[in-house]
């Protein structure tokens, strides 16, 4: 079966930063108070890098506390999906030049409050897949 033809195929990382520059909301998964928890956030790509903002409270406090996390966005149309995964270390934006290189990015706030803090993914594993949709096979 050629890979155009396979429900699933994984995909090259150059493919899955792509993707990721073609969307605005993903989802950040990190640790509060010993539990996962996934939030919801609008994001850019810049550098190879996840940058995102937030206001004070648990996403800010766990990126700080915990580092680690993981970060998925994904899209799909009526013929197929995608799907990318992000892990990486997460840091918040406090350099002054990392700082005017985040606000030139024009990341703006979906919702009130005004998200004043920057915190930016640095990734260590970035992987990927693409799903056809369709009947299945027997």
């Amino acid at each position: 079966m050629s890979e155009a033809n396979q429900p699933v195929v994984i995909l090259p990382e150059s493919e899955c930063w792509k993707l990721l520059g073609s969307a605005s909301l993903g989802r950040l998964v990190t640790s509060a108070d010993g539990h996962p928890e996934i939030f919801p956030v609008n994001f850019v790509v810049q550098r190879r890098t996840l940058l995102f903002r937030t206001a004070e409270g648990t996403k800010l406090v766990s990126t700080a506390i915990n580092h680690e996390v993981v970060f998925e966005a994904d899209d799909h149309n009526i013929a197929e999906g995608w799907s990318v995964v992000v892990r990486g270390v997460a840091r918040a934006v406090r350099d002054d030049d990392d700082l005017a290189e985040a606000e030139r990015a024009q990341l703006l706030s979906w919702t009130a409050p005004v998200k004043k803090h920057y915190v930016r993914i640095l990734p260590t594993r970035v992987t990927g897949r693409r799903f056809r949709f369709g009947p299945s096979e027997s």
